[in-house]
């Protein structure tokens, strides 16, 4: 039986006003994606990358075209819609960390939690079940400014999953780690989305990125010139 898509991008088209003209950051763009995959955007500073991502993840609406996502259409959400759609379905993972500095590493994954009907029993277990996915147990009592750059994106990506969303955006998610941190975030997102078949969305020019991906959007000037489904180099881990 074929999977039904859970995004599907339809002659999208997003235009943005640039002084008394208008700039098209994307032009057409046609894709769809299934549950479980482990894909990313590539292309150069400007290529359309974050504005898609942006879209699926419904913290923007499109100019012209359809961008289904969850069964919901982004155009015809409200604030609110679109906020409970991020608050449900999807989580987020950025190249800045955005912890909360006056919050435990406990706190701040919890934190994604506390706008949802979760009981303190629930919230407890979910966000140890959390750290330990991202191997951080024995931090959770310490702040922000205590954690290594890698520790601290590792938080990150529990905030993001604690909630166990269907779709996980990470937007250049490696570009302030060194390699060793970056290869060690990627093998516990691949883990993840191999565990709880987790959409895994990346925009990205990380070389170390692309050895992981199963798929690769390749975006120039606001196009698709390429989509390939690829071999991630490091296989299964």
């Amino acid at each position: 039986m074929e999977k039904k898509p859970i995004i599907s991008i339809k002659d999208v088209t997003k235009r943005f006003k640039d002084g008394e003209g208008e700039f098209t950051a994307l032009s057409k763009i046609n894709l769809e994606y299934t549950a479980g995959e482990f894909a990313g955007f590539v292309g150069p500073s400007g290529s359309g990358k974050t504005t898609l991502l942006n879209i699926i993840g419904s913290l923007d609406k499109p100019t012209e075209g359809s961008a289904m996502v969850m069964g919901k259409s982004i155009s015809a959400l409200s604030h609110k819609e679109s906020a409970l759609l991020r608050n449900k379905h999807i989580g987020f993972i950025f190249q800045v960390y955005n912890l909360l500095p006056v919050y435990t590493v406990y706190e701040n994954v919890e934190f994604a939690l506390l706008l949802q009907d979760y009981s303190e029993s629930d919230r407890k277990k979910m966000v140890m079940e959390a750290l330990d996915w991202v191997g951080l147990t024995d931090l959770k009592d310490k702040r922000p400014s205590k954690l290594s750059g890698g520790e601290g994106q590792r938080v990150a990506i529990a905030r993001a999953m604690v909630k166990r969303p269907e779709i996980l955006i990470a937007d250049e998610p490696t570009a302030n780690l060194d390699a060793a941190n970056a290869h060690t975030i990627l093998k516990m997102m691949k883990k993840l989305n191999q565990e709880l078949n987790t959409t895994f969305l990346f925009s990205t020019h990380d070389e170390k990125v692309m050895k992981y991906l199963d798929r690769i959007v390749n975006l120039k000037d606001g196009k698709v010139v390429k989509d390939e489904l690829v071999t991630a180099e490091l296989g299964v881990l």
